[in-house]
């Protein structure tokens, strides 16, 4: 009898504990519920960090030629005389992503100071480049606002149109897989040099010598695994990747094909790139051409 009264508890324990499990853990068709991924886990804890965290490249202030400019999606220095960033500095990771769409509200910066001229989109218009943006529309789809900030024309050079359209998007897209993957990213951006090609031929300025046209676009990329302190995370070992590109028709669409190292792009635009990464570190990653994959 004793046993037959256990027997009966223990079952009546089992079905109550079946009938509370929730719909979440225990699917319909009786599969198995996967764990979830390391990415998953990296992406959930992911957080929307300093875009300058590691440095001001140009030591920006308040000079009409490097006049720093910070917003919510991304830090810039801008040169009112060429009507374009010197560089802009944004960082990225699955806290910044979303599903808003491109708006294409391309505008004028009325933001920047009352005496600079405000470059508009119609600058741009039949000179054979496109408005190319620096901090990608697709970097910042979390909210219309952040997704609109990158249209903002102080966020554009003329960029020939296969340099954008191709080699450029491709390396955007590969930074979107690597935080994919489950890392962030810093990114630096920016030109030097005048004189382009587009499809219109080659130009030095538009809008009546408003806007200069650059000869080279740069990029540097600073991979990490999602985390904080991120500027004292960059080890010697940390992939950076450096890419220098003419602004040209005639270009691959391989950006892999343009790497180089950090040391060049600051030979040539007189920045120190990482300024916040500790002096011994950056002498190594500095360095070093990236071959690593490409997509």
């Amino acid at each position: 009898m004793l046993k037959q009264l256990q027997r009966m508890m223990y079952l009546s324990v089992v079905g109550w504990m079946l009938v509370s499990c929730s719909k979440d853990t225990i699917k319909p068709d009786g599969a198995t519920q996967p764990i979830a991924s390391i990415t998953e886990v990296a992406n959930a804890t992911a957080t929307k960090d300093g875009n300058m965290a590691l440095g001001n490249p140009s030591g920006a202030g308040t000079s009409y030629a490097n006049y720093l400019v910070n917003k919510a999606q991304f830090s810039m220095s801008y040169n009112s005389y060429r009507g374009t960033p010197n560089w802009v500095s944004w960082h990225l990771s699955s806290a910044w992503l979303g599903s808003t769409p491109r708006q294409d509200d391309f505008r004028a910066d009325n933001s920047l100071p009352s005496n600079f001229y405000k470059v508009t989109p119609s600058d741009y218009t039949g000179s054979g480049f496109d408005r190319g943006h620096n901090c990608p529309s697709a970097d910042r789809t979390l909210t219309v606002t952040d997704n609109s900030a990158t249209f903002l024309m102080s966020n554009m050079i003329p960029q020939a149109p296969n340099n954008n359209q191709q080699t450029w998007a491709n390396l955007e897209n590969y930074c979107r897989t690597l935080v994919s993957q489950g890392n962030e990213l810093y990114v630096i951006m920016g030109s030097y040099g005048t004189g382009g090609t587009g499809s219109a031929g080659y130009k030095t300025t538009l809008a009546g010598g408003k806007v200069t046209v650059p000869n080279r676009i740069w990029k540097v990329i600073v991979v990490l695994p999602v985390g904080t302190g991120d500027a004292s995370r960059v080890t010697s070992s940390t992939r950076v990747i450096a890419v220098d590109t003419p602004n040209s028709t005639s270009i691959s669409s391989s950006w892999g094909t343009y790497r180089t190292t950090v040391d060049a792009i600051e030979a040539k635009t007189g920045y120190n790139i990482l300024s916040n990464v500790s002096s011994s570190v950056q002498s190594v990653i500095e360095a070093r051409v990236d071959s690593g994959p490409t997509n």
